[in-house]
């Protein structure tokens, strides 16, 4: 997009006040990061070949699978028992073994074996009695099993000790959600955000609860929290967007659209006029508003062409990626009466 109607210009420099970079800047150094973490994917993925293969570097493959976070439990449950099990190999890890121990252990529970993961922890609770990192092992093993209230008896006792554990507050809440209970999720996220308030995945998550109980009020003040701590985060941007137009089903009102056309504008500013699914925001909020105010005086009017750079926007990016629905595009934008 190369511009913004006069409301949308405010907001990119509103939102630009509290960064240290321009978005053209945020957007390199996410493609940096971006970069970086698929060359480790594809590193990972060769050297799970390479183990696979007999080619060796098991312990290698399960570090790497560790600092990437990457959920691949049932080659970690093999090589890392195939490791663990050799008296050998095991003398190699120095201080490593114990987060093998720990690895294999949510491996196991992942996989459903959960003698594998017992055994693991058994070893871990004789190492480090008393540890609160090996409790909520054991309350996992207990989620893991579906023995919610003695998973719940767990974390308890372990928050007596410590009450500020965040972890053990956010096993809570998986407890709650996993019964299906929302409305507990939602009351234990609440008291919970009253002490961390800047957890982000906290509001994130609550946020997501909100809007699949038809919240949309509620997740969109969930959203202006995200925004105001990240404000170069488009994701947050176009969700808020999604929220702020969803409220207008439930408690009507012109402002709402308009809320929501400038968040999905700065998403798009955000990313570069690449977001899709706020181009399409930009031109639905666009039709809303006009039928809204058909009739009222020229300036009460949304006058802006955001919505034909949008739609221009959308052409270009269909005929670049998708060529065949093109066509679709262009004849949909026509009967909105947005193409160009």
């Amino acid at each position: 997009m190369t511009r913004l109607d006069p409301p949308q210009q405010a907001l990119s420099s509103f939102v630009s006040s509290f960064t240290l970079f321009s978005p053209a800047e945020e957007r390199f150094a996410g493609d940096r990061v971006r970069m970086v973490r698929a060359e480790e994917a594809a590193r990972l993925d060769r050297l799970e070949s390479q183990v696979e293969n007999g080619g060796g570097g098991a312990s290698e493959y399960l570090c790497l699978v560790g600092k990437l976070k990457a959920r691949r439990s049932d080659k970690v449950l093999k090589h890392g028992l195939s490791i663990l099990n050799d008296p050998k190999a095991r003398s190699k890890l120095g201080g490593e073994e114990w987060t093998l121990y720990e690895q294999v252990a949510f491996a196991a529970m992942d996989c459903q074996q959960h003698d594998v993961a017992k055994d693991c922890i058994a070893i871990l609770s004789k190492e480090f009695p008393g540890s609160t990192r090996v409790g909520r092992l054991e309350g996992l093993l207990l989620e893991a099993k579906g023995a919610w209230a003695e998973a719940e008896k767990a974390y308890e006792r372990l928050l007596e000790d410590n009450p500020l554990d965040q972890l053990i507050h956010k096993r809570k809440v998986a407890i709650a959600k996993a019964q299906g209970d929302l409305s507990s999720a939602v009351n234990l996220l609440n008291k919970y955000l009253e002490i961390f308030m800047a957890d982000h995945d906290a509001w994130r998550e609550l946020a997501e609860i909100y809007m699949s109980l038809q919240m949309y009020k509620q997740a969109a003040f969930c959203y202006e929290e995200l925004i105001l701590s990240q404000p170069t985060v488009p994701p947050y941007h176009l969700a808020y967007a999604e929220a702020s137009g969803l409220v207008l089903y439930t408690i009507g009102g012109l402002e709402n659209l308009q809320t929501a056309k400038k968040y999905y504008a700065s998403t798009i500013t955000l990313t570069g006029g690449k977001n899709t699914r706020a181009l399409y925001g930009v031109c639905l909020c666009s039709i809303a508003i006009n039928q809204l105010t058909k009739g009222r005086n020229k300036e009460e009017k949304d006058g802006s062409n955001l919505q034909s750079l949008a739609a221009e926007a959308l052409q270009r990016d269909y005929k670049e990626r998708a060529p065949k629905k093109l066509p679709l595009v262009i004849s949909m934008l026509k009967n909105m009466k947005l193409n160009s």
